[in-house]
């Protein structure tokens, strides 16, 4: 009876589902002249969803498909779907071609091939189903249904399309299609598209004693609830959908494109209390022996809380490969155990995350695991969109404090600073809220750069430079040391001056005892070089040349990167993080030259960013200096203006044709 029910509300909200019933869909799309040119329009895409008590899901997609140019066939001549056997099982029911000649070919879905997905770094055992369409023709029409039943969970690497199946699978109910969090449902689904699509629905059928709260965020859809004595149906649609027009260098489209976000769980806070039992009753932080004998070695010595959550996290951090091999049932949710992760040294971000907090309560420490979602925004709807797991540590005035063991090998960093204005949920003992990362002060990832040089007649630039760097500035600088061999540091140092100019030539170089060691100060290097030819001469004896300070080390200058080509911006805006760039130069001229160009000074203030630079010359020597001020990693629309115009502003002056004539 539920399930015919199920039917007979799909048939009203989604359309018929049956083969043809998308008929009157492609009368709409006739009245669309502009999408007559498109190399694929959607007519339907649907998914619908039944919910079980015990919070797993029966999922359907119906896609139907007409291809309208030669690209659009190439994308449909195959067709693929990912899924994770450990938590749910999938299948194509069907798939039919409707010929523009009017004829009908029904693909044979038993040749359906189930093969193990592609993987790297995270081998899990995940798989996918493919299915070879074909020859398609333009005109033709792709109709096709996908059954899935299980869950996603989302540190398993969630497929956020929400396409599943519903209904038709025949097999029998098995525990690992139960959620973890038994009971509670959740769905994340994007409503961007990626053809121009007439039609896209949502539909969930669920036990009425499931609170199922939910919001639809970043545009308007159609909504309806129907209730039965024992069931809830709640449907979401959108009409005459076009893809999401993206811009350069914007936030995820999960921050600005339309989604809908589903969750039968209360709050956050319950969902911090289960990730905190799952993980304990597990045993997933139980101490061990030999790794006991690792951390009372490594904090040997180290008298401050901060020393030693210091020197473990950096161990962590530098001695565990990236690397996810599956413990079996569990994987995903649950942590690797400590003597799995101390003695394989590989795992993912939560095995990684793991060992710190086994560390961290070997050496005295309260210390938890937390979930969060690197690259987009978590919403107040309690549903997993996480894909990143990470450490909190409980200090001794009693706040906790984030450790991210994955994201801060060779850096000087304990909480790489790549993830400010991050959520992020811990999984403590009390229960927590979702948090968030504050804005880490552009100072805390200073770039200095200092440059003395003399120019000859001949254009030949002789000088030295040295470079400081800290926190996510020090990373790059330093990543030939920590990365390289140590055979080939001094080459790595000469090729940031050949990035210069291909005749450039290293004199010397002096980056320290160990520079390898980022733990003991921040990075410093001095080098001297010479270049012939770097600046141009001219018959009249004028010389040419861009400050060498605005073309060195353009690794640290991920501004550079942004695209500052648009006045105005619709969306939010991402740069790599917060900054303060420091670049003083000063060169001597040969007797008798002066800088064509007046002397001039530039200043700007914003919320985003602040900018300041002078060009001038005393004597023969001419003095070219700037300073970046970036504030943020995530920005908003409303941001572009002052970010945009103090990137410019300092473009302006590195990529400065300087003249000088005698």
């Amino acid at each position: 009876m539920k399930k015919l029910f199920f039917s007979l509300v799909l048939a009203v909200f989604i359309m018929p589902a049956m083969a043809q019933s998308w008929g009157a869909l492609q009368k709409q799309l006739n009245k669309q002249p502009a999408w007559q040119k498109q190399d694929v329009v959607v007519l339907l895409d649907s998914i619908g969803v039944t919910v079980d008590e015990n919070g797993s899901g029966n999922f359907d997609i119906h896609q139907v498909a007409k291809i309208q140019s030669p690209k659009g066939a190439l994308a449909y001549r195959v067709l693929k779907y990912d899924y994770d056997p450990l938590t749910a099982f999938a299948q194509f029911t069907r798939v039919t071609v409707y010929k523009a000649d009017g004829s009908k070919k029904e693909i044979d879905v038993k040749k359906t091939c189930d093969y193990a997905a592609p993987a790297r770094a995270i081998y899990w055992g995940a798989r996918q189903i493919m299915i070879e369409v074909g020859k398609l023709d333009t005109g033709d029409i792709v109709d096709y249904e996908i059954n899935k039943k299980g869950f996603t969970y989302a540190l398993l690497g969630a497929n956020f399309n929400g396409a599943g199946g519903v209904g038709s699978i025949n097999i029998e109910m098995d525990d690992r299609f139960i959620p973890p969090m038994k009971g509670n449902f959740y769905d994340i689904v994007p409503f961007w598209v990626t053809y121009p699509t007439v039609s896209k629905v949502y539909t969930i059928d669920a036990p009425k004693n499931k609170d199922i709260q939910y919001e639809f965020y970043q545009g308007q859809c159609h909504s309806a609830v129907r209730m039965t004595p024992d069931r809830q149906i709640l449907t979401f649609s959108v009409s005459d959908a076009m893809p999401f027009k993206q811009e350069s260098n914007m936030v995820d489209l999960f921050d600005v494109a339309p989604k809908l976000m589903l969750s039968s769980t209360a709050e956050w806070k319950d969902k911090s209390l289960w990730f905190n039992k799952v993980n304990e009753d597990y045993g997933s932080f139980e101490p061990l022996p030999e790794a006991q004998k690792k951390v009372d070695e490594l904090i040997k010595g180290k008298k401050t809380e901060m020393e030693k959550i210091a020197v473990l996290t950096h161990w962590v951090a530098d001695n565990m490969r990236y690397s996810g091999i599956s413990m079996g049932k569990g994987e995903g949710y649950t942590l690797h155990n400590t003597k799995m992760n101390y003695t394989d040294r590989c795992g993912v971000c939560k095995d990684k995350a793991a060992l710190l907090i086994s560390f961290l309560r070997m050496a005295g420490f309260e210390a938890y695991p937390a979930m969060t979602m690197a690259g987009s925004r978590i919403e107040s709807i309690p549903a997993d969109h996480f894909n990143h797991c990470v450490t909190v540590v409980k200090l001794s005035n009693g706040t906790y404090m984030p450790l991210d063991p994955t994201w801060v090998p060779f850096s000087r960093e304990l909480w790489s600073s790549a993830e400010q204005q991050q959520n992020y949920l811990p999984g403590i003992p009390e229960g927590s809220d979702l948090l968030l990362t504050p804005v880490s002060a552009p100072e805390n990832h200073y770039f200095k750069l200092n440059v003395k040089s003399n120019v000859d007649a001949k254009g030949t630039l002789t000088g030295e430079f040295t470079v400081q760097a800290e926190g996510q500035s020090d990373s790059p600088v330093r990543r030939a040391f920590t990365s390289g061999y140590m055979t080939q540091w001094k080459n790595a140092m000469e090729n940031e001056l050949l990035r210069v100019s291909p005749e450039a030539k290293l004199i010397s170089v002096n980056y320290g005892k160990d520079p390898k060691d980022y733990q003991a100060a921040p990075i410093k290097i001095t080098m001297k070089f010479v270049i012939p030819n770097y600046a141009l001469t001219t018959t009249e004896g004028s010389l040419l040349m861009k400050p060498i300070s605005g073309q060195l080390y353009s690794s640290v200058k991920s501004y550079m990167r942004v695209n500052t080509t648009p006045e105005e911006r619709e969306y939010g805006f991402k740069d790599s993080c917060s900054r303060l760039l420091e670049m003083n130069e000063t060169l001597t001229l040969p007797s008798g030259y002066k800088m064509v160009q007046a002397p001039e000074s530039d200043s700007m203030q914003s919320d985003a960013a602040d900018f300041s630079s002078s060009i001038d010359q005393r004597g023969n020597k001419v003095s070219i200096n700037q300073k970046l001020t970036l504030k943020k990693r995530v920005y908003e629309a409303e941001d572009w203006s002052g970010f945009r115009s103090a990137v410019l502003a300092s473009k302006a002056i590195s990529d400065n044709m300087l003249v000088f004539e005698k």
